[in-house]
């Protein structure tokens, strides 16, 4: 390589290491994260950056248009897609709107810590403080916005997110210690990277996409970088509030609903044994041993449903058949309400363990949310409830006090709960 073809690269590289620095002094926690993947300066392929979560590829021309502020931003985004786990979480989401997604939902976190996007980035504050996940079911395919960075964890539209086979039929193999490091299999040679964190030589071609096991393998090890990142940054006093429920929010563990609602289920319908004395009539011979005697209990489940129009046919509707798959395995009588702004003046209804659950009629939204009128009837009515499953967006006012019988709030949306416990949907 002539010395005039590396100077860009070498410019670039300086440029990116020094916004680094800065962004370490500043922004710790985000800094932190940065460090874990090498620059790389690609060819043309690559538009401004982009990452495989592995490393950081670059543009030696588009950084060079940029400020040191408009770097750090660009650091900081490619990092987040991978603390975040971006490129295991897509699924068989659409990929273009999936990263769509994921950007809108990284840039105003980045503008909130006071990070200058570049020109030409995804921002909207319509979707600031909701997750990709969120985000994505709001975008539409007529939608003609692009990135501005490249996400090239995936093939085109050919990488599934998440656990489960590679696209040849098996597992993929080339598991990795840290990000970075190559993966055997990957039949190319990634870059050598030099003292300055930067390639010596250009990466022509894009990287190949991850497998899926290399996704889950990544995914464990970003989560241990980001709570290192976070615990470093909170010891320095350095981290905000928001990068703090951020982090705290992406390191918790993550709960199916099913697995949730099964154990509740499990816990409310359970066959056990029972030293309580036997009735005289029924007792042996003096002297005879007592056992204890196996009584089984039907659970007793009141699932309340929020037809007020936020929750559709389809969520009502998978709702129902995954109650019905555990309700298949264990004695439980259902009785379900609906109500929106009011109780449905023909509930309740009810299923015997024997009968399949079935929504007794159409639900048509409106009249808004109230969560009230389901608590006063379990009240009015003397009932006695195992637990109550509720199943809504959260945007309606909560009692002021908790039942004594146990409330799983079943949430598609971000709404917090008083009490209960509450369990994401999506």
């Amino acid at each position: 390589m002539s010395e005039v073809a590396a100077t860009p690269a070498a410019g670039a590289a300086a440029k990116l290491a020094s916004a680094r620095a800065k962004l370490i002094l500043d922004q710790p926690f985000l800094g932190a994260l940065v460090l874990r993947l090498p620059l790389v300066a690609a060819g043309p392929w690559c538009r401004t950056t982009a990452t495989d979560a592995r490393r950081l590829y670059f543009n030696p021309q588009w950084i060079g248009s940029l400020t040191s502020a408009e770097l750090q931003f660009a650091l900081a985004h490619e990092a987040l897609h991978c603390a975040l786990g971006h490129f295991a979480r897509r699924g068989h989401r659409s990929q273009r709107l999936w990263d769509l997604a994921c950007d809108f939902a990284i840039n105003p976190l980045l503008i909130d810590e006071g990070l200058k996007p570049p020109l030409g980035s995804q921002v909207l504050d319509l979707y600031r403080g909701m997750a990709a996940e969120e985000i994505y079911p709001c975008l539409d395919d007529s939608l003609d916005q692009e990135t501005l960075d490249d996400h090239v964890w995936d093939g085109d539209e050919g990488g599934q997110g998440g656990r489960g086979e590679d696209q040849n039929g098996g597992e993929g193999s080339g598991a990795r210690s840290e990000p970075g490091a190559p993966a055997e299999g990957d039949g190319e040679t990634p870059p050598r990277v030099g003292a300055g964190g930067a390639a010596d030589e250009a990466c022509a071609s894009p990287p190949p996409p991850l497998s899926a096991r290399e996704k889950e393998q990544l995914q464990q090890q970003w989560q241990r970088h980001l709570a290192g990142a976070a615990q470093r940054a909170r010891e320095a006093g350095k981290l905000s509030g928001k990068l703090a429920r951020l982090a705290d929010t992406a390191l918790a563990p993550q709960v199916s609903w099913r697995a949730a609602l099964a154990q509740y289920l499990s816990q409310a319908a359970r066959d056990d044994y029972s030293w309580l004395r036997p009735s005289r009539r029924s007792s042996g011979s003096p002297g005879e041993v007592l056992w204890p005697s196996l009584r089984s209990h039907a659970g007793d489940i009141f699932v309340a449903l929020d037809t007020s129009g936020s929750i559709s046919d389809t969520d009502l509707a998978q709702f129902v058949g995954e109650l019905n798959a555990i309700k298949g395995t264990l004695p439980v009588r259902i009785t379900l309400l609906a109500c929106d702004a009011a109780l449905a003046p023909d509930a309740p209804w009810v299923c015997e363990p024997w009968q399949e659950l079935r929504l007794p009629r159409k639900f048509a939204g409106g009249g808004g949310s109230a969560f009230a009128p389901v608590f006063e009837w379990l009240e009015r009515e003397g009932a006695h409830p195992d637990a109550l499953l509720y199943f809504t967006d959260g945007e309606a006012e909560f009692p002021k006090q908790a039942p004594y019988y146990p409330v799983l709030w079943l949430i598609k949306g971000k709404a917090p709960v008083p009490w209960g416990r509450r369990i994401q949907l999506n």
